[in-house]
């Protein structure tokens, strides 16, 4: 909270009662911290230091492998120039009017990028004029990176349907029906489950399609880090007699 207050004392008028709070906290728990290392090193307090040091060595790791990880993901963010630039030139057409029984494309994606682009292009190449409707869903996570008030809610809320409305931009400019869902929430499978629950009720025809990380080497430890989201809402919406086609997409 310290590091926090200093960040944002550019705009938050109150940031310096609030660090001198949060500041003396962290003084008096960090010297109770020391004083009881230091005496009870010898009588077990060591273990509590490799334990600690441990976990916190981990949590760095992990930190660095989704940091090495975006990075490998950069050249995706290609797809979001080329489209761009596509979409200036492309002939705009005359979207038709929502035609609930006829097929629909769910995809979900987390913003307007690489990964998101990947999804649509593969399913318009992989299923050429199967589709014409298409939905886009996206669900902002509320963390303690960005639970820390009204206003950053808020400002989750208009960032993700902005990102989604991309979308709906680019494919209603190439003569589709296109909707966009967002919603908020700590729990991503639960919210968009919620999500996916409302666009099959609407639309008959429905099929969800999500993307995949697929890494070269792939280990116990990638796989424990990164399929659980998507995998999980397959599940679900298979419980539901749903069908999702989860697209691999390699990095």
């Amino acid at each position: 909270m310290v590091r926090h207050w200093w960040q944002v004392r550019a705009k938050e008028t109150g940031w310096k009662k609030k660090i001198s709070v949060n500041g003396f906290g962290l003084l008096l728990t960090g010297g109770i911290l020391i004083l009881l290392c230091v005496s009870k090193f010898f009588e077990g307090g060591w273990i509590t230091l490799v334990v600690t040091g441990a976990l916190v060595g981990v949590a760095f790791w992990v930190k660095n492998h989704y940091r090495q990880t975006q990075k490998k993901l950069h050249r995706l963010s290609e797809l979001v120039a080329a489209a761009l630039a596509d979409d200036a030139i492309v002939q705009e057409k005359t979207p038709p009017p929502c035609d609930i029984h006829a097929r629909t494309a769910v995809l979900l994606v987390n913003g307007f990028n690489g990964l998101g682009l990947h999804i649509l292009l593969a399913v318009v190449r992989m299923f050429p004029k199967v589709y014409h409707n298409f939905v886009f869903v996206q669900v902002g996570v509320l963390d303690a990176g960005n639970f820390k008030g009204a206003d950053e809610v808020e400002n989750l809320r208009e960032y993700s349907r902005a990102e989604v409305e991309h979308f709906v931009s680019y494919m209603v400019r190439r003569g589709y029906y296109t909707e966009a869902h967002i919603a908020l929430g700590t729990d991503i499978v639960e919210e968009a489950a919620k999500l996916c629950d409302i666009i099959a009720g609407k639309f008959p025809q429905v099929q969800f399609f999500a993307g995949q990380l697929v890494f070269k080497d792939e280990g116990m430890v990638t796989r424990w880090l990164h399929n659980h989201t998507v995998f999980e809402l397959q599940r679900r919406l298979y419980r539901h007699g749903r069908a999702m086609l989860i697209l691999p997409i390699r990095v």
